[in-house]
């Protein structure tokens, strides 16, 4: 019988990885009501490169306490579309996005992590690599890592698909990153633009 045992539990994570589902999700930005710091109308976005070393759209995955996989997170569209979407939802919220043919910065840079993970504790990470480009003459006016994470409680298995969880807290992750990019006080100092006082929150 003690032969079998491994035999049976080899077929037992076999069978929970082929039950395995992908679920896709959106991830949002949301600005902070009077947590905005407007600055100038200069900026526009340029492509952000994805350098995690992992699909395209693959985002994370919901295992089990022993490491079986139960269900895999992805985006809808590809992590290099989201991360640049967000910058640019970020820019606009403080009224610092223009036409590319205007602008007079231009913000990209390298996705080095976004994903999302449980084994016992969701969590959600994202670590950018941003770089201010001068529009005119391509030039490296700025580049610093900036990075966000998100924790939650102990999941407590039966009380739902945690994917909506994992989703938020991704989210909040990506968006710490950009919102400490965009106020980051030595960015805005190097380009001659301090922020200013906040004004009312506008929705977009």
């Amino acid at each position: 019988m003690k032969s079998l045992l491994p035999i049976v539990t080899l077929l037992t994570a076999f069978a929970l990885v082929s039950c395995s589902t992908t679920s896709q999700v959106s991830l949002d930005y949301v600005p902070s009501p009077g947590h905005i710091q407007p600055g100038p109308q200069e900026f526009a976005t340029r492509p952000f490169r994805d350098q995690r070393e992992m699909g395209a759209m693959e985002l994370g995955t919901v295992r089990t306490q022993i490491g079986t996989p139960l269900e895999y997170v992805q985006t809808k569209v590809p992590v290099s579309e989201v991360v640049t979407n967000a910058f640019g939802y970020g820019l606009q919220a403080r009224q610092m996005l223009t036409s590319p043919r205007s602008a007079r910065y231009v913000i990209t840079g390298d996705i080095l992590d976004l994903y999302c993970q449980m084994l016992v504790r969701p969590y959600g990470y994202a670590r950018v690599r941003v770089t201010v480009l001068d529009s005119a003459t391509g030039q490296i006016l700025h580049s610093q890592v900036y990075s966000g994470e998100r924790s939650s409680s102990v999941y407590i298995p039966g009380s739902g698909s945690p994917v909506p969880l994992l989703r938020d807290l991704v989210s909040g992750a990506l968006q710490d990153a950009v919102d400490r990019a965009l106020d980051d006080s030595t960015l805005r100092s190097r380009l001659g633009s301090p922020p200013t006082q906040p004004r009312p929150f506008i929705s977009i």
